[in-house]
């Protein structure tokens, strides 16, 4: 099968703009958070009252750091480009830093950057665009061990719970690996595959590739998309479900919610719902597929009410329940290792 995956080359600057409010630099924050010592710093135009916490460079300073990559990690509204962003794109392009961007607007049709690009040797990376020649998926049974994580709803924590889960398994020694299936999972992670831009025949195939076969002791931690009942975006969980073939699943939920959002006629479900969904779909390329537990998005609830929600639902599931942000993943990471014992050299 062939293993081409948008791979993203480090060490890596961040690209603000002139951004103003940090809603438009959650991918910026989020390459940072997570890939921090991978980062030279932050390239910001002037106006920009956006600070990311890395120190402040302008794109000589980058490239004599070592950055490969120029990232945007800001978003302008409408998801477009910016004209007054667009010189300095083309400065880093033909500085030999590659482009990368996760936005609406193709990189090679802004002014002038495909000519600076073939100048400086870079590459231009959009992320949403998947590679060429995806396959159909087999149902091969491969090698490894995998998780994937299934939300409730769209934007619920299935990243967030996707990255905290692989953090914790090496931090116990166990081999993993976050596969992202987003736009800022995939910048995060440094490779990956925009799931959600994959022709509907090629979902499952592109599953597949995300993650081959590996060494038996070796979980994949893939980034879930969608939500099983979402009448918008189901089709790519159920892609994932398929194509991933998940040994145990994450249901992430945000317990303040009480519908689909954006879809206020579908009421939200709940995830022993989602559980016995993702079992039922699941059981098609891996018949032992289990829930390992739940995570919640407590961000937006009372802190004083976070430890009664967690309890609240590990009781409705029997399951571990936590916020992976502000608790850790250590609960689910052990129910895990308890179900799936390592292999017997």
């Amino acid at each position: 099968m062939k293993s081409s995956l948008v791979r993203i080359s480090t060490p890596f600057v961040v690209f603000l703009g002139d951004i103003k409010d940090e809603i438009y630099g959650k991918t910026g924050f989020g390459v940072v958070q997570w890939r921090g010592t991978e980062c030279v710093g932050q390239v910001r135009l002037p106006g920009c009252r956006v600070d990311t916490g890395v120190p402040d460079c302008d794109i000589a300073a980058a490239r004599a750091a070592g950055a490969k990559s120029f990232i945007i990690g800001s978003a302008a509204v409408g998801g477009r480009i910016p004209s007054s962003w667009v010189a300095s794109l083309r400065e880093a392009a033909a500085a030999g830093l590659d482009i990368v961007a996760g936005l609406h607007v193709r990189l090679e049709d802004l002014e002038g950057l495909a000519d600076a690009a073939r100048r400086g040797g870079s590459r231009l990376i959009n992320v949403r665009v998947p590679p060429a020649e995806l396959p159909v998926g087999t149902g091969r049974k491969r090698t490894g061990r995998r998780l994937l994580t299934v939300g409730t709803d769209c934007a619920c924590g299935k990243k967030y719970t996707a990255l905290a889960l692989a953090r914790d398994l090496k931090r116990r020694g166990v081999r993993s690996t976050f596969r992202a299936t987003g736009q800022t999972g995939i910048m995060i992670a440094g490779e990956g595959m925009p799931i959600d831009a994959v022709v509907a025949d090629f979902v499952t195939g592109a599953a597949e590739l995300l993650s081959p076969d590996n060494t038996p002791d070796h979980w994949d931690v893939v980034e879930g998309q969608g939500a099983l009942f979402h009448p918008g975006y189901l089709q790519v969980t159920v892609g994932l479900l398929v194509g991933s073939q998940p040994d145990a699943f994450v249901v992430c939920h945000d317990p303040l919610r009480t519908s689909v959002e954006g879809w206020e006629a579908f009421p939200l479900p709940t995830p022993m719902a989602v559980i016995e969904r993702a079992t039922s779909l699941g059981r098609l390329t891996n018949p032992g597929i289990r829930c390992v537990g739940v995570a919640l998005n407590t961000s937006k609830a009372d802190p004083a009410e976070r430890d009664r929600l967690l309890a609240s639902y590990a009781r409705q599931t029997g399951l571990p329940c936590v916020d992976p942000i502000a608790t850790g993943t250590d609960a689910i990471v052990s129910r895990l290792l308890q179900e799936f014992p390592a292999p017997q050299e």
